[in-house]
């Protein structure tokens, strides 16, 4: 089977030894600050953050994006294939990889995804990048001439692909991993011939996959293929980019809140008023974590309020207008707050869903922040609508959990 066109190929990947592959998996490259991934990494050599944040390795004041630490990142790199630790795979195959966090389960396929398509616009996006995150992934890639931070995908529920997962997952892991947060990593081989040429048709048949997180990644890789397209000897696997695919009913999206520092000016009183314009205002006596799209829980001056959106303010049919980020934004973060660019404004910040609603209590009462809200999650099917009619998400929509390890499989560019 030819592999030159499709959405989906499998490939040879590198990955840790199965008794390594505990020392070697790590966080993401992009949740954990320089000063976090160094403390992290102390006395663990063969950390991944080693090649994913190699600045750790250099003094403390160096520039992140210097030269020297993305040459370090392919010399720790180099050393761990030298030493045996990671070992490349003999031939082409996918892989399942399930993560377990807590009672949730969820079970995907690893895979090189195509860059014709990401370009083309089969493979969806919901954000736009910033240039200079993606100038560093370019780099750390040219580096090591190897992805290795997956992409998160996501594709339409497939019953006959998630059975031959499931069934991929009877056999002996290649690794197993129990990582931060108790989060349970674990990868099998799918290296038989006529599951992999299933597996292809499958997701071949697709319209589409969706970019869940790894906007960044992705433009990189396809940045990377674009350069190298057409000079001699270029590789044909710089065509693709390392991805892990999911099931859009399998994936678990947090909620991802916001704090203001200032009430723009007004009183509580007049705030709460103005709030009100557009809200129904309910004093509650614990915090609030809303249950439906359209409520939303607000923290101010040491007290929870459940706030119900008014009749006929809700967008019928616009899906970016219609997540409950930018219903926020629209009707009190710009008209109340005068907050109109998430991007840029020093008022406004972030706070994951997996730091809890105690975390945004505690930014109010130090008096670091003065109002706090609390989301609906954005659904999954809000995501995909919005990359479906082309558009973007607003700033800070989605907060994916549980997230994939670093380091428990690279895909080489030769």
């Amino acid at each position: 089977m030819s592999f030159d066109h499709c959405l989906i190929r499998p490939f040879a990947g590198l990955r840790p030894r199965r008794q390594d592959a505990a020392a070697v998996a790590a966080p993401p490259y992009d949740v954990l600050s320089s000063d976090e991934a160094r403390a992290a990494a102390s006395g663990k050599p063969l950390s991944f953050l080693h090649v994913s944040k190699a600045e750790i390795d250099l003094p403390p004041e160096i520039d992140h994006f210097a030269p020297e630490v993305y040459a370090q990142s392919a010399e720790n790199f180099q050393r761990l294939i030298d030493d045996g630790v990671l070992c490349r795979d003999p031939h082409a195959c996918y892989y399942a990889y399930r993560l377990v966090m807590g009672e949730h389960v969820q079970t995907g396929l690893v895979a090189a995804a195509s860059i014709a398509a990401y370009d083309s616009n089969r493979i969806r996006k919901h954000e736009f990048t910033r240039p200079d995150k993606e100038d560093d992934r370019v780099r750390q890639i040219e580096a090591l001439n190897a992805q290795t931070g997956p992409v998160l995908l996501v594709n339409g529920d497939d019953e006959t692909l998630e059975r031959l997962l499931r069934e991929a997952a009877e056999s002996v892991p290649v690794a197993d991993v129990t990582g931060d947060n108790g989060i349970q990593h674990t990868l099998w081989m799918i290296d038989d011939e006529e599951s992999v040429a299933r597996i292809s048709a499958l997701v071949e048949a697709m319209p589409a996959l969706y970019i869940a997180d790894g906007h960044h990644r992705s433009a990189a890789a396809s940045r990377v293929a674009a350069a190298r397209r057409g000079q001699a000897g270029a590789a044909a696997s710089a065509e693709f980019f390392l991805a892990v695919i999911f099931p859009a009913s399998q994936m678990r999206i947090l909620d991802y809140n916001r704090v203001a520092r200032d009430l723009n000016g007004l009183s509580e009183e007049a705030f709460l008023a103005a709030v009100g314009e557009r809200y129904h205002v309910l004093p509650s006596t614990g915090p609030v974590k809303p249950e439906r799209s359209g409520v939303c829980g607000m923290y101010l001056g040491g007290r929870w309020y459940r706030l119900e959106l008014l009749p006929g303010l809700l967008p019928a049919a616009d899906p970016v207008r219609r997540v409950d980020v930018s219903v926020l934004a629209e009707q009190i973060l710009a008209p109340v707050l005068g907050i109109t660019d998430l991007r840029r404004d020093t008022r406004i910040d972030f706070v994951g869903g997996m730091r809890g609603l105690g975390e945004l209590e505690r930014r109010v009462n130090s008096g670091e922040m003065a109002v706090a809200f609390a989301l609906y999650p954005t659904q999954m099917a809000d995501l995909m609508a919005v990359a479906d009619a082309g558009e973007v998400m607003p700033p800070k929509s989605t907060w994916f959990e549980p997230k994939l390890a670093d380091g428990l499989v690279s895909h080489v560019l030769d």
